[in-house]
C-alpha cells in the first residue's frame, strides 16, 4: 500500500508561468494528478506577461517530488527556477543554539559572570557539591546520548547521521518541558567506552537520555550507568515507548469495556522496546502476555533460545502458547506491534477475541497498515502522525524528566515509569474517550504538567 504524501516530504517550487487566466488551476491539476496534495501557493512577483509563483505541496518522497517536479516542467509557459526541499531547509545550520541567560553589558558584568567573580561560586560548590544544581546548568539540563546504531526504523547509521533526530530530541526536551537537552552522539560502538564515557560527562547534566542505542547492548549500557551514576538514566527507546502503550492500553480498555489483569496480549517483539513494555504491562497488572519475535513464539523450549530472552520465557506465556505469532494472534484481545512491517495481516486481526485492540507501531511501515485493522479491530493505535491515536513518546519523556529533575531525583524506578503511564492516561477524561482518542494530542497543554507532577511525587516517595 502507497504511503500518503506528507508533509515531512514536502516541497516549494518557485515557477515562472506566462500569466493567463488559468494559469494557478493548470499548476494544482498538475500536482494533484500525480498524487501530491497542494498545501500552499503564493504569487511573489507579477509583470505584465509573466508572474512567480512559489507552490508548496507534500509528497510520498524523493522520488514522487521529482515526478511532480518533472510535470510542473512539462506545462506550457511554465519554468522551473528552483525547488526546495522544506525538510531540509529547516535543517540548514542545525535546530540549536546556545544562548547566555545573563546580560554581559559592561565590566561590572565580566566580573561577575567570569574572573574573578566566578572564583567564588566554584569555591562553594567544591566545599559543597550538591549546589552545583542550584548554581549551574546541571539543574535543569539532560544529555541526549546515542552511539547511530538504531537510528529511528533505519539502522545503524553512526553517530553523525543520528545527530539530527538527537538534535530533535532537544528540541522537544525545550518545547514540552522547558528543560536544555543537548546532542551527545559518540563515534564508539564499545560498551565500555560508552559508559566510561557518559560517566566522564556526567557532572554537567541532571539527567541521561539514552536514545537510538541497538539491542541487546543498549540494556547493558543503561545498567551499568545507573549503577555508577547518581542521576536517572533513561532509555527513551525503551521507557518512554513503555509509558505511552501503557497509557494508550489502559483507555483503549475502558473503551471496549475489558480489564488488564483478564485480557490476552500478544506482544510482537522482543528487542529493547518490547522488553521494556513487556515489564511495565506486568507491573500495570497484565498476566496474560505471549511474546513473539523473528523465530515465533518465546517459550522456555524453544530451540536455540538466545540468553537474552530467558526472562522473557520465564516470565510470560503461562497457557504455554508455541508456534507463530499468527497462530498466538487468534483468541487474543490485544495486539501490540514493536517488531516490523507488515508481519500480520487483516485476516490475522479477525481471528482475534471480540472487541479487540490493534496497536501496530513499527515506523515508518507499521506491522500492519491502521485502515486494515480497523476493518476488524475496535480499537487501533500507532506510531503514525497521519492516523488516529498515535502513540509517541513525546506524550512521556518531557513530563518524565521535569518531574525527575524538580525532585532532584538519582534515580529512576519501575513506580515512576508507571506513575507517569497511569497520569498520562487520565489526561484523557470520561467525556472525551472514545475508540480515536484514547491517547491525548503531543500538545495537550496539561500532558506535561501532569506526567511531570506524578513523577515528582512518585521519585518523593521513593526517597
Amino acid at each position: 500500500m502507497a504511503s500518503a504524501p506528507s508533509v515531512s516530504s514536502s516541497i516549494t517550487a518557485r515557477l515562472q508561468v506566462e500569466a493567463r487566466p488559468t494559469a494557478v488551476s493548470e499548476l494544482t491539476t498538475a500536482i494533484e494528478r500525480e498524487g501530491g496534495i497542494v498545501t500552499a501557493l503564493d504569487v511573489t512577483a507579477s509583470g505584465h506577461e509573466r508572474i512567480t509563483v512559489d507552490v508548496t505541496c507534500a509528497t510520498r518522497g524523493e522520488a514522487h517530488a521529482s515526478d511532480i517536479v518533472e510535470a510542473l516542467r512539462m506545462l506550457d509557459g511554465v519554468t522551473v527556477e528552483r525547488v526546495s526541499d522544506r525538510t531540509f531547509l529547516l535543517h540548514l545550520g542545525g535546530k540549536l543554539s546556545v544562548e547566555s541567560k545573563v546580560p554581559l553589558r559592561n565590566r561590572d558584568d565580566l566580573s561577575m559572570v567570569y574572573t574573578p567573580g566566578v572564583a567564588r561560586v566554584c569555591e562553594a560548590i567544591a566545599a559543597h557539591p550538591e549546589d552545583a544544581r542550584r548554581l549551574t546548568i546541571k539543574r535543569n539540563t539532560v544529555a541526549v546520548v546515542t552511539d547511530g546504531t538504531a537510528v529511528l526504523g533505519l539502522g545503524n547509521l553512526g553517530p553523525l547521521a543520528a545527530l539530527p533526530v538527537m538534535e530533535g530530541k532537544a528540541v522537544l526536551f525545550k518545547r514540552f518541558a522547558d528543560i536544555d537537552a543537548f546532542p551527545i552522539a559518540l563515534d564508539t560502538t564499545d560498551i565500555d567506552q560508552i559508559v566510561e564515557a557518559v560517566c566522564a560527562i556526567a557532572p554537567v547534566f541532571a539527567g541521561i537520555n539514552l536514545e537510538d542505542i541497538s539491542a541487546p547492548r543498549c540494556f547493558e549500557i543503561e545498567r551499568r550507568l545507573r549503577e555508577r551514576l547518581d542521576i536517572p538514566v533513561f532509555h527513551d527507546d525503551q521507557h518512554g515507548t513503555a509509558i505511552v502503550v501503557v497509557a494508550a492500553l489502559t483507555n483503549a480498555l475502558r473503551v471496549v469495556e475489558k480489564k488488564l489483569p483478564e485480557v490476552r496480549i500478544v506482544l510482537s517483539g522482543a528487542g529493547a522496546a518490547g522488553t521494556a513494555v513487556l515489564k511495565l504491562l506486568l507491573a500495570a497488572g497484565a498476566r496474560d502476555v505471549v511474546v513473539a519475535d523473528i523465530d515465533g513464539v518465546v517459550h522456555p523450549a524453544r530451540a536455540g533460545l538466545r540468553p537474552e530472552l530467558d526472562w522473557t520465557a520465564a516470565s510470560t506465556n503461562p497457557r504455554g502458547v508455541t508456534g507463530t505469532l499468527r497462530a498466538a494472534l487468534a483468541g487474543a484481545d490485544v495486539f501490540v506491534g514493536v517488531s516490523a512491517p507488515d508481519v500480520i495481516d487483516g485476516d490475522d486481526v479477525a481471528t482475534m477475541a471480540p472487541d479487540a485492540i490493534v496497536f501496530a507501531l513499527a515506523n515508518p511501515r507499521p506491522e500492519i497498515e491502521p485502515e486494515v485493522a480497523a476493518l476488524h479491530a475496535a480499537v487501533v493505535g500507532t506510531g503514525r502522525s497521519d492516523f488516529a491515536n498515535q502513540i509517541n513518546n513525546v506524550l512521556a519523556f518531557p513530563g518524565v524528566f521535569r518531574g525527575l529533575l524538580d525532585a532532584q531525583s538519582h534515580r529512576i524506578t519501575e513506580s515512576m515509569l508507571l506513575a507517569a503511564a497511569q497520569a498520562l492516561a487520565s489526561v484523557v477524561h470520561d467525556d472525551e474517550l472514545n475508540p480515536t482518542y484514547i491517547v491525548p494530542s503531543v500538545f495537550h497543554p496539561d500532558v506535561t504538567a501532569v506526567v511531570a507532577a506524578a513523577v515528582e511525587q512518585a521519585a518523593r516517595a521513593a526517597v
